[in-house]
């Protein structure tokens, strides 16, 4: 077998793994769609620059790619472009070799996030990785000529290197430039959709929106007494609402129901929980559906398939793998409502690590999403704030009364709504900076009840639920918390999931989830879930004062407790996570005269009582994720039209990330994240 046969077979094998190794993730669509996307643009990025040999960013745009997004993700980026930018230059036996190089060049990319961490890299930094690896890219390339030379020695290889050395060079110093000019934001910007998770398409013509807000109000018009009841509430028909409470208050608990039961069967046997339900399970989409599960009153280590594993034994197992904020805080969260203690994750102080996250102004990592989660998560763990962190909290609100994810983010309904959950259980729902949060969320409630991530959107599901927990958990709207619970309602599919919207179906396991623990009106953190045997041992006590209890009014007895929980399903106060009667939620709530009692002071003293101490395997949610080729010959029949709008359409992305570079300082975590 000749060298360049053998060497083909070798790449062949290669390619099949790398291909299979992103297959067996089993990406969801929105992932899949991101990764088109960059492929494309790497694509965009390589035939607008045609003309100017190995001058190109697609090196730079597949090691963005690998480090915002992954290893398998980066080489799918790096792999797709080579062979879909050939179809336009053209064809051979090096597009196998541009394949494995660019694909590799994708997988150095996630190595060099784990090595950076949570920091943001520096410009020159990255700069100079983004030239390292052009140089290792033309390497890589050069070992393809020297395979088709007549002898495979060393000289002949340093022989070929030594022609090709101008070019890789020009590869490099093209890649540093690039990157200084778009690589901070760029990466940026692709973190923050990874975190969110989430791909969104608007829908753009003014007629369909037109159309579809026609048929919103005919549905509106036409909809059960449920919904006018909640009308007539607002507008002062007090007696029609009442009367239509114990109907509501039945569909309401049957529409939870149900998404418990889509969430149960969705459990894969591992203990975890993909997007979808056959999917690979995943830390992300496992620690929101431990939490929502927890709001419905299932305790995370008792949830388990017949013959599986719990959610926690699945969080074990995964618990190296625990390094980013967010994962840290959510585990934190978890292991709150699972009753096991965040102070001793396989000899790690997830509080302590908390804590050293956070800067000298304050804020954790800089962001509005794990500062706001990070107080939920200390609140969590009967730890104080601390008053720097509040206080940086409390200046990023923007003027329109709203949070985003960063200081110079725009506002949104989903940030808005965990910083809300973080005034209320450090006790200052009744601040200035609540009432303006809340007046931002009212105006970004739509008319069918649900909330828009931003305004001038449509709602969906999670930002819904992100509202109702940080308005709930203030004490506030509650006409406006029944009427965007009703709208999650209509979401639900005949299999017991929640939609993400009208239109979308996306990450169903995830979005259950939130709407789960919204539906409920539980916010964040959530108190301990009282397991399954503790509740078994106090039912016969329970039917034994049954009858005592009765004729004594049956106000303090367990059985007027579960009598309350039925007429009153759904509650903020009821449901499955309160049968025990001494595991309410411990968040603040205005309504009371003892809310700066129970929460504390202006020291922000603990107002969570600590997790029970669990034992010393206690877990928690882990986490989650070249010079350009010899094109001369083909650059010279690519046609002008092709290259002038490819290089019209680079132009445009480039000068749009240089105008969005500053809002996308920030970065989204938060239904991801934590």
């Amino acid at each position: 077998m000749s060298w360049q046969a053998a060497s083909f077979v070798l790449l062949s094998v290669a390619l099949v793994g790398g291909f299979a190794w992103y297959e067996r993730e089993k990406p969801p669509a929105r992932v899949l769609a991101l990764v088109a996307a960059l492929a494309a643009l790497a694509v965009v990025g390589r035939l607008a620059f045609a003309a100017i040999p190995n001058v190109k960013p697609t090196t730079d745009i597949v090691l963005f790619a690998g480090y915002a997004l992954g290893a398998a993700p980066g080489f799918a980026v790096g792999a797709l472009t080579a062979v879909v930018s050939n179809v336009f230059l053209s064809q051979g036996p090096w597009t196998a070799w541009q394949m494995a190089g660019w694909g590799a060049v994708g997988v150095a990319g996630a190595v060099l996030a784990r090595v950076v961490g949570e920091r943001d890299p520096n410009r020159f930094v990255l700069a100079a990785v983004c030239a390292l690896a052009g140089l290792a890219f033309g390497a890589w390339m050069d070992v393809y000529q020297w395979t088709l030379a007549v002898r495979q020695d060393v000289a002949t290889y340093v022989a070929v290197s030594g022609t090709s050395l101008p070019y890789n060079l020009a590869h490099a110093i093209g890649n540093f430039l690039f990157c200084l000019l778009i690589g901070p934001a760029f990466i940026r910007a692709l973190r923050r959709y990874r975190r969110r998770l989430e791909v969104r398409w608007d829908t753009t013509p003014a007629g369909a929106g037109v159309a579809a807000a026609l048929i919103a109000l005919a549905v509106a018009s036409g909809m059960g007494d449920g919904a006018g009841a909640a009308v007539n509430a607002e507008g002062g028909g007090q007696a029609d609402a009442l009367r239509s409470r114990p109907s509501a208050n039945a569909a309401a608990a049957a529409t939870t129901a149900r998404a418990v039961r889509y969430l149960l069967r969705a459990q894969n046997r591992d203990g975890g929980f993909g997007a979808a339900p056959g999917q690979r399970s995943s830390p992300l989409f496992t620690g929101w559906a431990g939490l929502g599960l927890a709001a419905a009153g299932r305790n995370p280590r008792d949830v388990r398939r017949r013959g599986g594993r719990s959610i926690t034994s699945y969080v074990e197992r995964g618990s190296r793998s625990l390094r980013e904020i967010g994962e840290i805080e959510r585990t934190i969260l978890l292991l709150k409502a699972a009753g096991l203690s965040p102070r001793s994750l396989g000899g790690r102080d997830l509080v302590a690590e908390v804590k050293r996250r956070r800067r000298a102004d304050g804020s954790i990592a800089g962001y509005v999403s794990y500062t706001a989660f990070g107080i939920l998560a200390l609140r969590a763990a009967g730890e104080p704030a601390g008053r720097a962190t509040l206080a940086w909290l409390m200046r990023a609100q923007n003027g329109d009364g709203g949070f985003g994810v960063a200081p110079s983010a725009a506002s949104d309904s989903d940030m808005t709504g965990a910083v809300l959950q973080a005034l209320a259980v450090t006790g200052r729902a009744r601040s200035g900076a609540a009432r303006r949060a809340l007046e931002y969320l009212r105006a970004n409630q739509g008319a069918d009840g649900g909330f828009a991530q931003m305004r001038g959107r449509s709602s969906n599901a999670q930002s819904t639920a992100y509202a109702i927990q940080g308005t709930v958990a203030v004490g506030a709207a509650a006409g406006a918390v029944r009427r965007a619970v009703s709208y999650l309602a209509r979401l639900q599919r005949p299999d017991g999931s929640i939609a993400y919207s009208s239109t979308s179906r996306q990450t169903p396991v995830w979005v259950t989830a939130q709407a789960l623990a919204a539906m409920r009106r539980k916010p964040l953190p959530l108190a301990t879930v009282p397991r399954e045997r503790a509740r078994s041992r106090a039912a016969p006590a329970a039917a034994a004062g049954a009858g005592p209890s009765k004729r004594r009014g049956g106000s303090r007895g367990t059985g007027g407790r579960a009598r309350r929980e039925v007429a009153a399903p759904g509650g903020p106060a009821t449901g499955e996570g309160s049968r025990a009667g001494n595991h309410q939620d411990p968040r603040p709530r205005t309504s009371g005269a003892g809310t700066r009692k129970r929460d504390g002071d202006a020291n922000d003293g603990p107002a969570v009582e600590p997790s029970p101490a669990g034992p010393a395997n206690a877990t928690a949610a882990p986490r989650r994720k070249a010079a350009e080729d010899r094109d001369a010959p083909a650059e010279r029949g690519l046609p002008v039209g092709a290259l002038a709008g490819a290089g019209a359409l680079t132009l445009a992305v480039i000068a749009l990330l240089l105008r969005r570079a500053a809002p996308w300082r920030m970065l989204r975590r938060p239904r991801a994240t934590p």
